[in-house]
């Protein structure tokens, strides 16, 4: 042991020995600089050397920003030159003609829906009648030209049973007045929302401690959950500045929370092959100042589940508390095990997850405009609540982002809950999970397409190698499909629901994708049009602040009353 310590000393002195030259060098250099630097100061007073000292410190920092921006040099570069070249006059004139031509057209084809029907643009004078009102609503609801009755649309509508909607039709009307802003005066409606937190939390294997609200959707679950622990940050951690990391495929809600509750946002990258987050890069951009960590279980661009375990491996870690957003697969994923699907743990028996955002207006088959927030401990829950003490009306808190809220909804939430049951729900999401695993396999069957990761929910995602995928959603848009179009990287995806398990409905989308896609692949380099050369277009433009000029277009026009025939009714 003595002779294996002398010969690793000897080893150090050798060593010693070798770089002891270079260190004096080193050291004489260094002493040369910082006599030329005291003589250069010389002449300098004080306050001069702190001015420059600030000067080139902040020139650093700057230099570092430009080299090193958040979306990468490359991007950074191309955005400043488009800036630039946008503000030359005849590509600013350029740019606002086609802006316009966008305009028309987007504006044209909302009014396609309403020619022949006036809009009311001044209330009118005299009452109507019960009557003329129903007859009208019946009109409006028959607008437009897409059914979602009969299976082709992605998402939007998860049910739509008429025993169901009789059902929550009913409760709502029992409970139309009733606002839980006012537990007091409607005290069954506090009643109805404690128990569709306790069911739900318990569903999700919170535990006794676990808590949490009923909101208006998932945007409102997430700005929540958001608020909560950046001031759980503030006043618990000590955290100045709060930032999160989410994943780049997390819904975009977190990205609308960190706008409003200035919370500065870092994305992660995903697994280009599997589409889950990438662990390793999520680590990298933890910091000091992170107030939370991020998973989609599943998320919504390609229906993958983010690795939830692992994350909250990195929450556990680090002490950072994490949220699993399972808004559009939460109340799937109660009852996949019990269907007989096994997938990874993605709720509170998960070490590290400290809360979790759900719909119920998804697959809970609730009305729409009910969402739930949980929490594992109040600790959590309490910093969401907003409690002003000084407000001369007296002490005013509120659970969520709004002050009084629609009891009614609650209560349909409730009903809801009840009339599927945990037999219910399995039996709902067998035939989901089933319905999707079918469209995934026989998908990946078709040449020229291909499944983006590997759902294991109900979204199923598809992309191409061989021809502008865009051409592809068109065509099936022209066969009466609405799906939801994807971007970076281009794709579109089909989100089942009840109605999709319609006998031949999902047999229908294969046979249709497929014979659209042997026409495209007869030609696969040919140019897109229409939406698919929009969606092409907007990609590629590296100025994202005119792809939102052309989205602000896009709103403008749904709040459009004008029609196509130009008239106007009062």
């Amino acid at each position: 042991m003595v002779r294996e310590e002398s010969k690793t000393w000897n080893s150090y002195s050798n060593v010693w020995k070798d770089l002891e030259p270079y260190i004096t060098v080193s050291i004489e250099k260094l002493e040369q600089i910082c006599q030329l630097v005291n003589a250069a100061c010389a002449t300098l007073e004080p306050w001069q050397i702190i001015l420059i000292s600030v000067f080139l410190t902040l020139s650093a920092v700057y230099m570092w920003k430009l080299l090193h921006p958040k979306e990468g040099l490359l991007r950074h570069l191309k955005m400043k030159l488009f800036k630039f070249v946008r503000c030359i006059p005849s590509v600013k004139k350029r740019i606002a003609t086609e802006l316009c031509k966008i305009e028309q057209e987007v504006s044209e084809e909302l009014k396609l829906v309403y020619e022949n029907a006036d809009f009311l643009l001044d209330l009118t004078e005299k009452s109507w009648s019960v009557d003329k009102i129903i007859e009208l609503t019946k009109k409006y609801t028959e607008l437009g030209n897409v059914s979602w009755k009969n299976g082709k649309v992605s998402g939007a509508v998860y049910y739509g049973d008429e025993q169901l909607t009789s059902l929550v039709t009913k409760v709502y009307g029992m409970t139309t007045w009733s606002n839980p802003l006012h537990p007091d005066i409607f005290p069954g409606i506090r009643k109805m929302e404690a128990e569709v937190v306790r069911m739900s939390c318990n569903l999700f294997n919170g535990g006794p401690d676990a808590c949490g609200t009923v909101t208006s959707g998932g945007t409102e679950s997430i700005l929540l959950a958001c608020k909560a622990y950046r001031d759980y940050a503030v006043e618990v951690r000590g955290i100045v500045s709060p930032e999160m990391v989410v994943p780049l495929t997390a819904h975009a809600a977190f990205e609308k929370a960190s706008h409003i509750m200035r919370i500065k946002i870092h994305f992660a990258p995903v697994d280009p092959t599997t589409m889950q987050v990438n662990i390793k890069a999520m680590r990298k951009l933890i910091n000091k100042n992170t107030c939370m960590l991020v998973g989609s279980a599943p998320q919504f661009p390609h229906g993958v589940l983010d690795p939830i375990e692992d994350i909250g491996k990195l929450g556990t870690k680090y002490n950072i508390p994490v949220h699993v957003d399972a808004c559009l697969g939460g109340f799937l994923l109660p009852f996949m095990e019990r269907a007989g699907y096994q997938i990874p743990l993605c709720d509170f028996r998960v070490p590290g997850v400290t809360s979790i955002s759900a719909d119920t207006h998804k697959y809970g088959y609730a009305p729409k405009g009910s969402s739930l927030v949980m929490y594992c401990h109040k600790r959590y829950l309490h910093y969401q609540f907003s409690v002003q003490t000084d407000w001369p009306g007296g002490i005013y808190a509120s659970p969520n982002l709004g002050g009084s809220r629609a009891g009614g909804l609650i209560a349909a939430c409730w009903a809801s809950l009840l009339f599927f049951g945990k037999e219910g729900y399995t039996s709902k999401t067998k035939q989901i999970i089933s319905t999707a695993r079918f469209l995934t396999e026989r998908l990946q069957e078709i040449p020229g397409i291909f499944v983006y990761g590997k759902p294991l929910m109900s979204v199923v995602a598809i992309g191409s190698k061989e021809f502008n995928i865009y051409r592809l959603s068109s065509a099936l848009t022209k066969k009466g499909w609405n799906l939801n179009i994807l971007q970076f990287p281009k794709g579109f995806h089909i989100c089942v629901t009840m109605l999709h398990t319609q006998n031949g409905v999902a047999q229908q989308f294969v046979d249709d994708v497929w014979q659209c896609t042997e026409v495209i692949m007869q030609d696969p380099k040919a140019a897109a049009t229409g939406t698919a050369a929009l969606y092409g277009m907007s990609q590629s433009i590296p100025d994202r602040s005119l792809v939102s000029e052309i989205g602000w277009i896009f709103l403008d026009a749904c709040y459009s009353t004008e029609v196509t025939n130009d008239k106007i009714s009062s």
